[in-house]
């Protein structure tokens, strides 16, 4: 269990909120995730964090690609809506997600977002509760 004092000043931090999506095999899952960082100068390379607990895990595994969504300060709603599990997902809201322009084959995107990425897998870390994506920015 993390100390409660070290977790408050890691909350701290400056970061942005993404969403990184995945669809394979006519299904998408997205999630909210603050642990996208890019990782390399020389070359367009992200690394998301992502349990793999979580339904969006083996989407992302399964088509080999993932999206990134980095989301507006007002987009508030759109990163509460992904921040749950995936499996207590009925249905995904169609009105926050579209698909990827010129491309419905890839990962779907967050509507109004203020960039995204599309990522192709290079390689997984597994670190103590999470699986650490690390992924070539295509488009």
């Amino acid at each position: 269990m993390i100390d409660r004092g070290i977790k408050q000043c890691l909350g701290q931090m400056m970061k942005g909120v993404e969403v990184v999506a995945a669809r394979h095999d006519g299904i998408t899952r997205a999630y909210t995730s603050h642990w996208v960082s890019q990782v390399s100068f020389a070359e367009p390379i992200v690394m998301a964090s992502v349990s793999p607990r979580h339904d969006t895990y083996p989407l992302m595994i399964a088509a080999g690609e993932f999206s990134v969504s980095i989301l507006a300060g007002d987009q508030v709603a759109e990163g509460q809506y992904f921040s749950y599990p995936g499996r207590k997902f009925h249905r995904i809201a169609t009105e926050y997600l579209t698909d990827w322009p010129d491309d419905p084959a890839a990962p779907p995107v967050v509507v109004n977002s203020i960039a995204w990425l599309r990522c192709r897998i290079r390689e997984e870390m597994p670190m103590q509760d999470h699986q650490l994506v690390f992924a070539d920015v295509i488009a």
